[in-house]
């Protein structure tokens, strides 16, 4: 009997796997560190093996498996199921969807991990029942979603939403890609980071100094939270003014779509979630028409890590129904 979802992300720095029964209910997950850099081969590779180690620890047979859901980051050509590009990652070009399906003998489906996630929240968290519900999931980079009318929005044959990569400012500094001067460029955690190990090594930031001195490695999301925490007022004021920049992209989404519920997540945000949503909220409501203020709500996603497998469970089971249904 096939009865089995899998739902996998795939992150910048690590990769998740949950396989879940027909009501969604956790059969099981595998968690391991992504080590992007060791290239594509090396990855897809990794993703296979985190599959079956899955199976494995939890006694599932293969056999069961309905299907599999893969949420990755950067743009995604759907109807061959390959990741495009990933600027966090250095991966260009690569045919998940078919290496999936030849080892696990199954359906597989991929899709932007950030459409993941919306679409997780859509049906099981903090954006269940809207009509319209946009992510914005700042990390390594920002990553953008939207579930319209219970649909992910995509262009034709290729995922879209990639708000990370709109150009906010005149600025030089650039991302994961070549453009400058865009959301990501300004505002993602590794930019935070960036100017955090800048602050301590001028003495600006005592506290995240003794924590995690000015490794960009070391300089994640908790580190700044307990920065702040410690008194570091230069971090809140980065935070802030991240926060800030956000929020203007966030009223570009509204001045365009509309969507009555602004989902933002990620581990920045959970991180330090009163902060950074009340300042994305008041920031979007300031700087939108006057029509629209009143009509979006700004919330910090439920489902954390699981919003993303959960969503590309759900989206394998909507695209690959099983006949009993």
């Amino acid at each position: 009997m096939k009865d089995i979802w899998i739902g996998f992300d795939l992150g910048g720095t690590k990769m998740l796997a949950v396989a879940y029964d027909h009501e969604f209910k956790e059969l099981g997950r595998r968690r391991r560190k992504t080590r992007g850099r060791e290239g594509s081969d090396s990855g897809i590779a990794r993703i296979g093996s985190t599959i079956q180690r899955l199976l494995d620890e939890n006694d599932l047979d293969v056999d069961r498996i309905a299907g599999i859901g893969i949420g990755c980051p950067g743009p995604i050509d759907l109807k061959k199921g390959r990741i495009l590009m990933t600027p966090n990652l250095g991966w260009d070009d690569v045919d998940i969807q078919s290496f999936l399906e030849k080892k696990f003998d199954c359906p597989a489906t991929v899709l932007n991990d950030v459409d993941a996630g919306v679409y997780g929240e859509f049906l099981f968290g903090a954006a269940k029942g809207s009509r319209c519900a946009v992510g914005v999931f700042p990390g390594t980079g920002i990553g953008g979603g939207c579930v319209y009318e219970g649909q992910i929005l995509h262009g034709d044959g290729i995922s879209c939403m990639e708000i990370g990569h709109t150009r906010i400012s005149s600025g030089t500094r650039a991302s994961g890609s070549s453009m400058s001067g865009t959301l990501e460029a300004e505002a993602s955690r590794l930019t935070i980071a960036s100017e955090a190990a800048k602050a301590a090594f001028r003495g600006e930031a005592p506290a995240l100094l003794e924590d995690a001195g000015t490794d960009l490695a070391e300089i994640r999301s908790g580190a700044l939270a307990d920065s702040i925490k410690n008194g570091d007022k230069a971090i809140k004021a980065l935070v802030e003014s991240a926060s800030v920049t956000v929020g203007y992209g966030v009223a570009n989404v509204v001045n365009l779509l509309c969507p009555d519920t602004i989902i933002l997540g990620g581990g920045l945000v959970e991180a330090m979630e009163d902060l950074i949503v009340n300042t994305v909220r008041k920031t979007a409501r300031e700087n939108v028409m006057p029509v629209y203020k009143d009509r979006f709500e700004v919330k910090p996603a439920k489902l954390g890590d699981d919003a993303g497998v959960l969503g590309a469970a759900a989206w394998a089971k909507k695209t690959y129904p099983q006949p009993a249904e």
